[in-house]
């Protein structure tokens, strides 16, 4: 086949894929991600009934398919992360952010409601957890103030991993041998579960940040993590997210990208914060 890749897919098969998923999740894969992109694909058929592209994709496309574009999804998604990560925007949560809300709130004692926090995407589930840990181990008013975690992620197989919470040796590999002993359950040979009480403490959901209608389920957030996710979309599926994460926030509330991301090229609705630990943004206040 004329322009056919390693896997069979010619280049129009590829277009038209790149097309419907973008349509369906929001994200972008340009041609230099064409072998990823193949091999998944490759991957996806093989575990299907189908033989050729052609005979998977149009099964794809039928309105009753939902399970195989789970899987698809999840095979396309990039779950790379550990405990602790770019631990400095922690930092900035317990040092300034939390202090500026319940400021913002009325004070300890004074706060309608509890504070809110959401990881999105939580992939397997070490960014929420992590968020926990440091809440319980670090923040003076944690016994004071309700919190709300919540987690979220496109990716059901992920989904399912945080929720067992078992991780191997390279995940907690910047877990301080302290809290390791004390919030963690040691499962197996270099296998790790986070305990339960922490467990139940974070709330699991999947949805995609680019639908508009599921993420109105999603509503005063004060704090939302959202890193190294816009990466992956084009303009129009970053600006739709950056949307949607408003609608998540309650007014003023504080929104964490990854270090590569910057909301002033996609939207001018937040407004950039410059913190003693680094740049985070706001919803502003009065917004609706």
């Amino acid at each position: 086949m004329a322009g056919a890749a390693a896997t069979g897919l010619s280049d129009a098969d590829f277009t038209r894929f790149c097309e419907y998923f973008y349509k369906r999740t929001g994200i972008h894969f340009t041609s230099a991600k064409r072998y990823f992109v193949d091999k998944r694909i490759e991957t996806c058929i093989r575990n299907s009934p189908y033989e050729t592209f052609n005979s998977w994709f149009a099964a794809l496309r039928t309105s009753d398919r939902g399970p195989m574009l789970q899987e698809l999804i999840n095979q396309l998604t990039v779950n790379e992360t550990y405990f602790l990560r770019e631990d400095y925007q922690f930092d900035a949560m317990l040092t300034t952010v939390l202090p500026n809300v319940l400021a913002a709130r009325g004070g300890i004692g004074r706060i309608a409601g509890p504070v809110k926090i959401l990881s999105l995407p939580c992939s397997t589930g070490e960014e929420p957890y992590s968020i926990a840990l440091r809440l319980l181990e670090e923040w003076d008013q944690i016994d004071h103030v309700d919190v709300e975690i919540h987690g979220a992620d496109i990716d059901s197989d992920v989904l399912a991993k945080a929720a067992h919470a078992s991780y191997g040796e390279r995940s907690v590999q910047r877990v301080p041998k302290a809290w390791l002993n004390k919030y963690f359950v040691e499962v197996g040979a270099g296998r790790y579960q986070v305990d339960e009480g922490i467990r139940s403490a974070v709330t699991l959901h999947r949805v995609n940040i680019c639908d508009t209608a599921a993420m109105r389920s999603f509503r005063d957030f004060d704090v939302i993590f959202c890193r190294n996710v816009l990466i992956y979309f084009d303009e129009l599926s970053s600006r739709r997210a950056a949307e949607n994460l408003y609608g998540a926030m309650r007014p003023g509330g504080y929104l964490f990208l990854g270090h590569s991301e910057s909301m002033s090229r996609i939207s001018p609705i937040f407004t950039p914060t410059r913190l003693p630990e680094g740049l985070v943004y706001q919803r502003p206040t009065g917004a609706k």
